[in-house]
């Protein structure tokens, strides 16, 4: 396929709402997502990711973990210079292979403004690179081809469950006023193929694994300093995605959550449903930033405890997304029986995060 970077045409031709007084549309209640359109990118908003996490198994059933996520921000910078240089779209990228044989996550990273093929999305359909990164749809699924720096990721990801919209019907609250929300669903339980590459070493791999796609407009709420999020592929074949808003004082500044039985039934969890509680630290070597990567998850009458298969995964973006955070792969277990396996992510513990 060949690449190609969306164009920007006239903003008020790319959304059907009024635009805030920043320039941005902003996220609203009772609105309804429509696919395939919103697989794509939407352009008039300030950012959006998608973020693809999961578990492998290696030769020998070796437990590998991976994230690959990219992003799209609208700086509103330049909009109205007619120059194609103009850095009207950026994308960025992280990829992560969590090996426990390393004993720390081993990270890259990519940055470029949108176009001239270097970087770009597509708006009819999940079509996102960064230079020769790229996370694109397939008839089944997603594929995902990331050459980093120590290792290269080459996977196909198959679609075993229906779009799991969180929130309301996608609305996903992240604070008390309502424009402090995304547009959000998830993609959980993704059947994972694919080979992981290593220097001269090359090993298929075979696993779990869970998308998020999530955009909107407004910065994160004053009072927030960053969040704790995860998402947990179940054993049974259900799923959970539960978050946490972390205010100054560390405490709950807002949550949220939901959950899809292996019925197929979903609960949307209130800010009062949910709750992280630190069972363990983990003080990094090189930044000297604590993280609580282990932890007991309470949504609804659920309560299990989060245990990462290595403590060493922290994720340094400086270089692009500019912040430090904690993204790793953690087991979720149930008294001594592990219940379901996936993601933690932990950000705005080295400083408030920007967003």
């Amino acid at each position: 396929m060949r690449r190609r970077a969306f164009l920007l045409t006239p903003l008020a031709l790319l959304s059907g709402r009024a635009f805030g007084a920043d320039g941005y549309p902003p996220v609203t209640p009772g609105g309804v997502l429509q696919f395939p359109r919103d697989h794509g990118t939407h352009p008039p908003f300030r950012t959006e990711w998608w973020y693809v996490t999961g578990w492998l198994a290696g030769e020998g059933g070796r437990e590998l973990g991976f994230q690959i996520t990219f992003f799209r921000n609208r700086p509103r910078i330049a909009e109205a210079n007619p120059s194609a240089f103009a850095p009207r779209q950026l994308v960025f990228a992280h990829a992560a292979l969590a090996d426990p044989r390393d004993g720390r996550l081993l990270h890259d990273q990519r940055a470029a403004r949108a176009g001239f093929g270097l970087a770009g999305a597509r708006e009819d359909a999940t079509d996102v690179w960064v230079d020769d990164w790229s996370l694109r749809a397939t008839p089944d699924g997603y594929a995902a081809r990331i050459p980093a720096r120590d290792f290269a990721l080459e996977l196909a990801f198959r679609a075993t469950q229906p779009i799991l919209l969180q929130g309301d019907r996608g609305y996903s609250r992240k604070g008390p006023l309502p424009a402090q929300a995304s547009y959000y669903y998830s993609r959980p339980q993704l059947a994972v193929e694919g080979v992981v590459e290593r220097g001269a070493r090359t090993e298929r791999v075979a696993g779990r694994a869970w998308l998020d796609h999530e955009w909107s407009s407004e910065v994160m709420a004053p009072e927030a300093v960053g969040w704790d999020w995860v998402g947990i592929n179940l054993a049974d074949g259900g799923a959970l995605m539960a978050f946490r808003m972390r205010s100054r004082d560390a405490g709950a500044f807002w949550a949220g959550g939901a959950l899809r039985g292996a019925d197929g039934r979903v609960r949307t969890f209130a800010p009062d449903e949910v709750r992280f509680e630190p069972l363990r630290r983990w003080k990094s070597p090189r930044t000297e930033v604590e993280y609580p990567v282990a932890m007991r998850v309470r949504a609804g009458d659920l309560n299990f405890d989060l245990e990462p298969l290595f403590e060493d995964q922290e994720l340094d973006s400086r270089a692009s997304t500019g912040t430090i955070y904690w993204e790793g792969a953690v087991r979720a277990r149930a008294g001594e029986r592990v219940v379901g396996a996936g993601y933690l992510e932990l950000t705005g513990y080295w400083r408030p995060l920007k967003l």
